[in-house]
């Protein structure tokens, strides 16, 4: 493969009924993405076609079946399936859920062989995509399966970064999840993600507390005077900036997180939830901790809006040049890295 020195990014193209190829093709109607990138969409170009008809949207996609084919000045559709896939708009059905794992799974395989420099990830549907293959809860444990490293659910715009320690499991889970252990390894890996990812040299760190209030001093519960605040302590004798545990509707309203460059929430809702109302539509979700770089935009399939021309891309283009800029720090900090003077 004759490789320019472009970034090749890799797109898995999500639950095919819904938003995900709509917000990949307005994104590259701006043929000046092309001057950052080289994308290479996995499906086929029968699917890209039809809903390129079905939404009237005029984008030129260069059909090739190996990435030796690869036309770095085009959109590229490496066709991964031959055969007719039905398609419904706007419908979760058991196809479109099958063919997005395929897509995933081929753009995963070949970001492994380092045959693509970023994977950025179309939105899929939880449900439809459950298989024997697919048998997790989203994007972020497939690709931890699968890829080498610990994973860090990162939602982020420029300004706010927000990681989850417990991740997609039920809220009655969530307590006995949050232990010293996990602490330790999600504040490390954002710690590292900032420093190398991002190019903060020494970053501050928050945790949000588990319970309401912190707990008030046990009244409304332990975890986090007896696991949380000791932890942090004990992580902060290692140098590393850590703050905590912040009650968390204090902690945004008090906008206190313009004071950090990473924030952990303890649970999903916790962290998602005041990222989503700061900055739905412009923010994006990236895989830390991971030797592959992985991101994708901050929402959902979009059956409700999905084959009307509705979608948004914005999310989707912060995605691909969050991604873009990863991997420029990640090389940077690697070749800064890689002959360190001998201490002495």
């Amino acid at each position: 493969m004759d490789k320019s020195d472009k970034i090749i990014v890799g797109i898995s193209i999500g639950d095919l009924n819904g938003i995900g190829i709509e917000v990949i093709l307005k994104t590259f109607q701006d043929k000046r993405m092309l001057d950052f990138c080289t994308p290479v969409l996995f499906g086929a170009t029968k699917v890209i076609s039809y809903h390129k008809k079905a939404l009237g949207l005029e984008v030129p996609v260069y059909g090739i079946t190996s990435l030796n084919q690869l036309n770095h000045n085009k959109v590229n559709v490496l066709n991964i399936w031959k055969e007719e896939v039905n398609l419904e708009l706007g419908t979760s059905t058991k196809v479109s859920g099958e063919y997005a794992a395929k897509s995933l799974a081929s753009a995963t395989e070949h970001l492994k062989e380092d045959q693509i420099d970023i994977l950025l990830t179309a939105p899929i549907n939880k449900e439809n995509i459950q298989s024997e293959s697919f048998n997790f809860p989203g994007h972020t444990e497939y690709l931890e399966a699968n890829l080498e490293g610990d994973s860090l659910m990162i939602l982020m715009t420029d300004k706010l970064k927000i990681g989850l320690i417990t991740g997609h499991i039920p809220i009655s889970k969530v307590a006995e999840a949050i232990t010293p252990s996990i602490i330790k390894e999600k504040v490390n890996i954002m710690y590292e993600s900032l420093k190398k990812d991002f190019a903060i040299n020494k970053p501050k760190i928050a945790v949000l507390s588990l319970n309401p209030h912190c707990g008030d001093k046990g009244v409304i519960g332990k975890e986090d005077d007896e696991v949380i605040k000791p932890t942090i302590d004990e992580i902060k004798e290692n140098g590393t900036l850590v703050f905590g545990p912040y009650a968390a509707d204090g902690f945004f309203g008090s906008e206190t997180y313009k004071q950090f460059d990473g924030v952990l929430a303890t649970y999903h809702d916790q962290g998602l939830a005041p990222f989503k109302a700061l900055s739905f539509g412009n923010g994006v979700n990236f895989t830390a901790g991971l030797h592959k770089i992985r991101t994708s935009p901050d929402h959902g399939t979009g059956f409700d809006i999905a084959g009307k021309n509705l979608a948004n891309p914005s999310s989707f283009k912060e995605a691909l040049f969050t991604g873009i800029q990863i991997y420029r720090n990640r090389n940077e900090y690697l070749e800064l890295t890689k002959n360190p003077l001998p201490v002495k």
